[in-house]
């Protein structure tokens, strides 16, 4: 078999339906290079591939033909800046959750919060919004206790590797929900599962975790007993932050105001989405 070169390879993968920025990364993912070293790929196109190179190639392009994400292929994602491993075990964090995060740590701003800051991520996975809020309050110098749970020993299994390459001290707990948790914080944050059951866009995420995806039929239930059982783990005064879907924002607002929330208020993602919806527990 004649070698073939960097573009041509590329140029396959693209014939296979791949688009561009994910062929390159699988590319060099081949290589053994960085993500970073796109520019790398542009000055050498016209080199010539090793076979076991390019083979390793062809199997990675086809599984993500197969819509495979690219995450668990090349075992890593970018988050609010940092380098997270993920695999099947958990859902492959999403850029539009940084809205949840940066909602969280300007809620964490607020004047007469007396440290250490008590913050609970639910339904961590891989550890990505308590690992996001840890880092950046860690390098604010803020003194604070992030708490992680997650009802897959599996997931925090990931999130906990996560936790100890990143060299971040997170809490981790085998719960659903609030079940297994202890004590008060000034900050529940969540990405629950908020896809309904019948939702047809399920079928694009089949590689993904369905129980980290669906919540009943309207996609609610998980929201629903969060709201529920939230109060008795906030501090006076202390917020519960959602992400949801696209279309939930109202019915989720309308569930925080019926709880006894107050200041229930909303934050659009980088898309213009009302992407998450929070509200107070009483002073």
């Amino acid at each position: 078999m004649n070698p073939i070169t960097c573009a041509q390879a590329l140029a396959a993968a693209r014939h296979a339906g791949l688009d561009r920025l994910d062929a390159q990364l699988l590319l060099l993912h081949a290589l053994g290079k960085p993500a970073s070293a796109r520019s790398w790929l542009l000055a050498h196109d016209t080199d010539a591939l090793a076979q076991e190179v390019a083979e390793a190639f062809r199997a990675l392009s086809l599984r993500r033909a197969s819509g495979e994400p690219l995450a668990y292929i090349v075992g890593g994602k970018e988050f609010f800046g940092l380098a997270l491993q993920v695999d099947a075990r958990v859902l492959v964090p999403r850029p539009d959750t940084e809205t949840l995060v940066e909602w969280s740590l300007a809620v964490l701003k607020a004047p007469g919060l007396m440290p250490p800051l008590k913050v609970l991520d639910l339904g961590t996975g891989s550890g990505a919004i308590a690992l996001a809020i840890a880092h950046s309050l860690k390098a604010t110098g803020r003194e604070a206790q992030v708490t992680a749970v997650d009802a897959s020993a599996d997931a925090l299994d990931v999130a906990r590797e996560n936790a100890r390459r990143l060299g971040l001290a997170v809490a981790f707990i085998e719960s659903s929900w609030l079940q297994g948790v202890n004590g008060r914080f000034h900050l529940i944050a969540s990405n629950p599962p908020y896809i309904a059951s019948a939702d047809p866009h399920l079928a694009a995420l089949a590689h993904e975790p369905l129980q980290a995806l669906t919540a009943g039929m309207d996609g609610l239930d998980d929201i629903r007993d969060i709201i529920q059982q939230a109060p008795d783990h906030l501090l006076p005064g202390g917020w519960l932050l959602l992400e949801h879907g696209y279309d939930q924002a109202g019915r989720v607002r309308e569930l925080l105001v019926q709880r006894g929330f107050l200041q229930v208020q909303g934050r659009q993602d980088l898309a213009g989405i009302e992407r998450c919806s929070g509200g107070q527990w009483p002073p």
